[in-house]
């Protein structure tokens, strides 16, 4: 969101932008994994609307957000109960159909009809240009280990979690005065579980276990839950996404997947009453998932070396977060 926000208004500036993006599609963190059952958000799971300009980049594609009613969420106990003083939240929210990857996707096809996306294309060194010094040259990874190099920037964006453009710059000596910036930045990992009920699609059965459809929780285990089918332009099939808690994901980061889907299967188990074996089950670890302490401030931005820093981890955690944040720094380098 963040890497798309900034480089659509650039374009809009008149400015001519690559995006590299090292997976096989676009999204980042607002993503979507396809299932024989239907679809999982395994990233973020909506998206709340503050920023009056947020609103407005929304109407640019009015049909794809629908509004969600998660206003069964509730904070749970170890054991499944409905904490006493929770309440429902108090904002719509928001997901793009038919996944949270759509919104991104959509915004970013100008960029791709125009061939300025490269897809599975990761960047393992920042350099200045072998034959212009003024300018920057990205030596890339793709597909099958080939290697590329991008030359001929007069300036590059990092739009990814912070402690990947610590990475990225550390060995970059134009780069210390940002990285100093960088190092009180802080992001938390976690486990992801997907899970598929096929069988509660039966008639007069609506779906398995509790009647609500998204769930902040205090298990040790769990911080997260909710019901994919309850989404709207989603498919029927009864569908779990569950997201562990940052000290637990912390704890068991290393850990197999096998082992961390067992022990996740039990918590949802606990804290649902669901017991039955799901006919698909996936997990996904997010190294760096979500904002622990932010930057603070909407985006770094070095006018003497034409380096530039965003994400939602500027800000804090939230969607709306990386959008601001990537429209803020175009906005200063246009």
């Amino acid at each position: 969101m963040a890497a798309i926000s900034c480089a659509r208004t650039l374009v809009q500036a008149g400015h001519r932008v690559t995006v590299l993006e090292k997976s096989h599609r676009l999204g980042g963190r607002m993503a979507t994994r396809n299932s024989p059952f239907g679809t999982f958000d395994h990233g973020a799971q909506y998206f709340t609307v503050r920023d009056a300009r947020f609103a407005l980049a929304l109407q640019t594609a009015p049909t794809v957000c629908k509004r969600w009613s998660a206003n069964t969420v509730r904070v749970l106990d170890e054991h499944g109960q409905l904490a006493s003083n929770s309440l429902p939240p108090t904002e719509p929210h928001w997901v793009p159909a038919p996944g949270m990857n759509t919104l991104p996707a959509r915004w970013a096809q100008p960029l791709v009809d125009a061939l300025h996306v490269e897809l599975e294309t990761r960047v393992t060194h920042l350099e200045r240009d072998a034959l212009n010094p003024s300018q920057w040259q990205l030596r890339t990874t793709g597909a099958q280990d080939s290697a590329h190099v991008f030359s001929g920037f007069d300036a590059v964006v990092l739009a990814i979690p912070a402690p990947q453009a610590r990475a990225l710059l550390q060995d970059c000596a134009p780069a210390a005065p940002l990285l100093k910036r960088l190092a009180p930045v802080a992001m938390a990992p976690c486990w992801t579980l997907m899970l598929a009920f096929p069988q509660a699609v039966q008639p007069g059965l609506v779906g398995l276990g509790p009647q609500w459809n998204a769930a902040r929780s205090t298990h040790h285990r769990i911080a997260w839950l909710a019901r994919e089918s309850s989404k709207p332009g989603r498919t029927a099939i009864d569908r779990w996404t569950v997201q562990a808690s940052a000290q637990w994901s912390h704890d068991h980061l290393q850990d197999d997947a096998a082992r961390v889907q067992a022990k996740l299967l039990k918590a949802f188990a606990e804290v649902t009453g669901i017991h039955a074996q799901p006919s698909f089950v996936d997990t996904k670890r997010w190294v760096h998932a979500q904002t622990t302490v932010p930057l603070r401030e909407s985006h770094l931005w070095d006018a003497r070396t034409n380096l530039g820093l965003c994400g939602d981890w500027c800000l804090g955690h939230r969607v709306e977060d990386a959008f601001v944040s990537g429209l803020e720094l175009a906005l200063h380098i246009a």
